[in-house]
């Protein structure tokens, strides 16, 4: 493998890697805000 690919696939090794814990923290996040809602306010599980 060149040089050249190898940092073109750590680039997109680094890239992909930072939105999937971004994912992740955001889902957790929502999770965590969703459950401090009150049963009465929560229109996405009616």
């Amino acid at each position: 493998m060149s040089g050249d690919m190898t940092y073109i696939l750590a680039g997109w090794g680094v890239t992909l890697a930072t939105l999937g814990v971004f994912a992740l923290s955001l889902a957790v996040r929502g999770r965590r805000l969703s459950r401090m809602v009150p049963a009465e306010r929560r229109r996405w599980t009616s």
